[in-house]
């Protein structure tokens, strides 16, 4: 059966593995989520189940949103997401999905929306060299040839220039839970994983098993 569960991202340490060996973890605030409808290929064409995530104030919430709430007879959410599962017949509405889905040694993958940077130069956004430093080049970390002349006399697409840089969805491929704690619904997660500190992501079972 697929796993998946939404969490916040709560920062960076580190733990000793019983080796002695330093491991680099994330910790994550994984869960718990409710489940607020299940999708079937009967009525609904394929297999899924929308959850909800943290708790939030009513009068955050609008009225159609208010019922759909009603109607799982669970309580208001901030997040709704949609997990698209093979079999959902092991879910029941109103049931929670805690941090012990997930056991140490998962393979998982981790999608979150990346830090904004704002509007960055080509050197930080896409690792150009810059320029001659010398005070006479009066060029360091400008962009340099676009390649257009007189043929084509335009730029291509997708030409590397400045611009917005991150705060897009991101996606980690094949990280390891290194520990569970379901009595706090914590998951350290080795190495990195997208957004900033007190981030949205999404923990699921990895597509890509090495």
């Amino acid at each position: 059966m697929k796993k998946a569960i939404l969490g916040r991202k709560l920062g960076m340490t580190q733990i000793f593995a019983e080796n002695g060996a330093v491991i680099p973890v994330t910790v994550v605030q994984a869960g718990p989520c409710v489940v607020l409808q299940k999708k079937t290929v009967e009525k609904d064409g394929y297999e899924a189940i929308q959850v909800g995530f943290e708790d939030i104030r009513e009068k955050l919430v609008n009225k159609p949103v208010k019922g759909q709430f009603a109607k799982a007879n669970v309580s208001l959410k901030r997040f709704i997401k949609e997990f698209r599962l093979e079999d959902t017949a092991a879910y029941e509405i109103g049931a929670e999905i805690k941090a012990d889905i997930f056991n140490v040694g998962d393979k998982i993958d981790v999608s979150g929306v990346s830090k904004g940077k704002g509007f960055q130069g080509t050197i930080k956004r896409w690792n150009f060299h810059r320029g001659p430093m010398s005070h006479g080049s009066k060029y360091h970390r400008a962009v340099g040839s676009m390649g257009a002349s007189s043929y084509p006399s335009r730029t291509f697409k997708n030409k590397k220039m400045p611009g917005h840089m991150g705060s897009e969805n991101v996606t980690v491929l094949n990280l390891e839970v290194v520990k569970v704690m379901p009595e706090n619904n914590v998951i350290l997660i080795k190495g990195g994983i997208p957004g900033p500190n007190k981030g949205l992501v999404l923990l699921r079972d990895t597509i890509k098993v090495k």
